[in-house]
């Protein structure tokens, strides 16, 4: 099958893009408004750009109206945001984070997560999150569809039990990330394989 990619419609490309580009890591990301409300929610156009310096991107897409998303709005007000890594004990939690809100209620609240302060940024981390990056805009890029932030990693807290700081290895037994797979499908990490 042969497909002009810019023959299809906005719409139909990220379908067919956001199905065939899996599995895709979720970041559930806190910012903070104006106003002092503490935001978070979840977005699978995310991954990891390097370690010199580290760097993270998030792909933001706008409303249906073209309006921005409270993430993109608060992000481009503070230039800071927290970069959570979702594991299947939280996943639900996360995926409520996704519900649409007046930007005036925290989903932290709505889902039932616990805020705990950063270090360095003002927006909260997440206490049930297996790993947490606080970040600061290390550069922005803008489509017809949507807002990228690149963000510099500043500080990184990871749970008890999941990095060896001898050697810098995560114990991959005790980390249960998921992905998101197309539409309403995520995916475990449970079934591994090794290739040497």
């Amino acid at each position: 099958m042969d497909i002009d990619i810019e023959a299809l419609a906005a719409h139909e490309r990220y379908k067919l893009l956001a199905g065939l580009i899996v599995p895709r890591p979720i970041a559930l990301v806190t910012t903070v408004s104006a106003g002092g409300v503490m935001n978070a929610a979840p977005f699978s156009m995310f991954n990891m750009l390097g370690e010199d310096p580290p760097l993270v991107l998030v792909s933001i897409n706008r409303r249906d109206d073209q309006s921005r998303k409270d993430t993109a709005v608060n992000i481009r007000r503070s230039g800071e945001f927290v970069v959570h890594m979702t594991d299947e004990p939280m996943a639900r939690k996360m995926h409520r984070c996704g519900d649409i809100l007046a930007a005036e209620v925290s989903e932290l609240a709505h889902a039932g997560l616990t805020p705990v302060p950063s270090k360095t940024v003002a927006p909260v981390r997440i206490a049930e999150a297996p790993v947490a990056m606080e970040c600061t805009v290390y550069e922005t890029l803008e489509t017809a569809s949507r807002e990228i932030f690149l963000g510099q990693i500043r500080w990184l807290h990871v749970r008890d039990g999941l990095v060896d700081a001898s050697n810098w290895r995560v114990n991959l037994d005790a980390y249960l990330p998921i992905a998101r797979m197309g539409g309403w499908s995520y995916a475990s990490t449970r079934e591994r394989f090794e290739m040497r």
